[in-house]
């Protein structure tokens, strides 16, 4: 999952949130100076991986997806779900989407200190341009896709999967409403024995 999906299943707690998003920026067990919360967020985080990684629903989107782009189909699906999380964010939460997203800047600017370089740099662009509550309409996940495109100088063909989206939009929709309600079982669980 990309960034939305894993604050969302951080519950409320938000050492968690910090800790499950900047997961992919912490290498091996190289965490052990950061409080215990953002720490079961970084476990969190590869035990969410780890089931989708696994998991064949998501293994079905991937297949939806042209061949071009490789290893890189399980990045794409990880940002097409945002969409659909976005998108129909009033069926997992009683919070408005705006104010979700803004409630986690807040949170991030916060814990600033416990964050890795790589996410305090990234962290202005993705609040200037709100990656999260753009990821609920097309332009949004196409800018997404295109910046990702150029930070693998162009390798992975990633813009081209708006395309991909475009053409299997219901299936892909549906694939998600069944993996995510899955992923939610599962981090519930998860939650309670990290």
């Amino acid at each position: 999952m990309n960034f939305l999906a894993h604050i969302y299943l951080s519950d409320e707690n938000e050492h968690i949130k910090i800790g499950n998003f900047i997961a992919d920026s912490i290498k091996g067990n190289n965490y052990s100076h950061l409080p215990s919360g953002i720490q079961k967020g970084i476990l969190l985080h590869r035990e969410i991986d780890s089931f989708t990684d696994a998991n064949k629903i998501v293994k079905i989107s991937k297949r939806r997806l042209h061949e071009r782009y490789r290893h890189y189909d399980g990045v794409i699906i990880d940002i097409l779900y945002d969409h659909f999380l976005a998108k129909n964010w009033i069926n997992y939460s009683n919070i408005p989407l705006k104010e979700y997203t803004e409630n986690f800047y807040q949170i991030l600017r916060s814990n600033y200190e416990f964050l890795p370089d790589r996410i305090k740099k990234l962290m202005p662009y993705m609040i200037e341009d709100n990656w999260l509550l753009n990821y609920g309409n097309l332009q949004g996940i196409e800018s997404v896709l295109l910046g990702m495109n150029r930070r693998t100088k162009n390798k992975s063909q990633m813009h081209l999967a708006i395309e991909d989206l475009k053409l299997y939009y219901v299936d892909l929709g549906n694939d998600f409403q069944l993996f995510f309600k899955e992923l939610i079982q599962f981090t519930n669980q998860k939650l309670n024995t990290l």
